[in-house]
C-alpha cells in the first residue's frame, strides 16, 4: 500500500498543476485530531473548481491517482432528485489496487468557501486564490454527542419497548431473520442511542461516540460494554432470546441512570409491562 505522503502529494500534485482546481480541503477522519490513525482511513477531498463538466465527460484523469478497483459516481445514481446538482457539485468514490481509497468531491468555486466552513472538521490544504475563509483547527466538535431533551429521551425508550415486541414474535413465530433483523436494525439503535447519552454524561458531552457509535468502548464502563457486546446473537433462536434480554435488562439501567442524571421521567411501570409480555410469549402462554 502506498504511502500517505504518496497519497497526499498526488492528490496536490494533480491540483497545483490544474488550472481549473483553485482550492482543496479535506475533511473526514483524518481531519479529526481525535481519530485513530490507520492505514485503511479514507482519504476525503474535496476540489474547488472552475467547472465541473470536463471531469465528467472525461473521467480519465482518475488514473492519476492509481490503478481503481472500484469506482462509484453516487451522483449520477439520482440525477432526477431535486438535490441533485452535478454542475455545483459531483463526487467520485474510489478504491484502488492497493487498497487506498479517495472520495473526492468536486464543489463550483463559488460555492466552496461556504461549504469548507460549514464543517468543523475541515482542513485547507490549497487554497491557489485565497478564495477559503481562515478556519480555527481542525475538531470533531460537530459530532459530539447531544444532550436529549425530554421528548427526545421519551421516545427513544418507547421506540425501544415498542419494537422490542417485534423480536420476540418473529421468536415465537419461528421466524429468525425476521427477529434478528427487528433486534439489530431497529431495536438496537434505541439501545445505542441510549448508551451513547450514557457516555455523554460521563464526559460532560464533550466527545464523539464516532459513526454506529464504533468509539463507545472508550466511554462505557468495562462490564456495561461487554453486556452491549452480549447482546448481538448467533442466528439461534436461544441465541437471540437471551440477546434480547440482555438489551432489555441493560436498556433499562441505562435509561434510569440518563433520566436521575437529567432530571426526567422514566415510564418504569411500561418497561416491566412489556417485560413481562415478552415473557409470556416466549413461556408460549399466549393463545395461538
Amino acid at each position: 500500500m502506498r504511502s500517505e505522503k504518496t497519497l497526499y502529494d498526488l492528490i496536490l500534485s494533480f491540483a497545483r498543476h490544474n488550472d481549473a482546481i483553485r482550492a482543496v480541503w479535506m475533511n473526514g477522519s483524518r481531519a479529526n485530531p481525535n481519530a485513530p490513525k490507520d492505514i485503511l482511513q479514507d482519504f476525503d477531498i474535496v476540489y474547488a473548481v472552475t467547472d465541473i463538466g470536463p471531469f465528467r465527460k472525461n473521467p480519465g484523469w482518475i488514473a492519476r491517482f492509481g490503478k481503481p478497483l472500484m469506482v462509484l459516481e453516487p451522483d449520477s445514481q439520482m440525477p432526477d432528485a431535486a438535490s441533485a446538482r452535478p454542475d455545483e457539485k459531483y463526487t467520485w468514490l474510489m478504491l484502488f489496487e492497493d487498497g487506498n481509497r479517495i472520495d473526492l468531491t468536486l464543489r463550483r468555486v463559488d460555492t466552496a468557501a461556504g461549504h469548507a466552513a460549514a464543517s468543523r472538521q475541515t482542513v485547507v490544504l490549497l487554497d491557489k486564490d485565497h478564495i477559503l475563509p481562515d478556519l480555527p483547527p481542525a475538531s470533531d466538535a460537530d459530532y459530539h454527542v447531544a444532550r436529549p431533551d425530554p421528548d427526545t429521551f421519551c421516545q427513544c425508550c418507547e421506540s425501544f419497548w415498542w419494537d422490542a415486541t417485534y423480536v420476540a414474535k418473529g421468536l415465537w413465530r419461528r421466524e429468525i431473520l425476521y427477529a434478528m433483523d427487528h433486534l439489530n436494525l431497529i431495536v438496537r439503535p434505541s439501545l445505542i442511542d441510549m448508551l451513547t447519552w450514557t457516555a455523554g454524561l460521563a464526559t460532560g458531552f464533550s466527545v464523539s461516540t464516532g459513526k454506529n457509535g464504533k468509539y463507545l468502548d472508550r466511554y462505557l464502563p468495562a462490564p456495561v460494554w461487554k453486556r452491549l457486546l452480549a447482546t448481538y446473537p448467533l442466528a439461534e433462536p436461544e441465541s437471540v432470546w437471551h440477546a434480547l434480554y440482555t438489551a432489555g435488562g441493560l436498556f433499562h439501567d441505562a435509561a434510569r441512570h440518563v433520566a436521575s442524571r437529567l432530571g426526567y421521567s422514566y415510564n418504569r411501570q411500561q418497561a416491566i409491562a412489556i417485560g413481562l409480555y415478552i415473557s409470556k410469549i416466549r413461556g408460549n402462554r399466549l393463545d395461538r
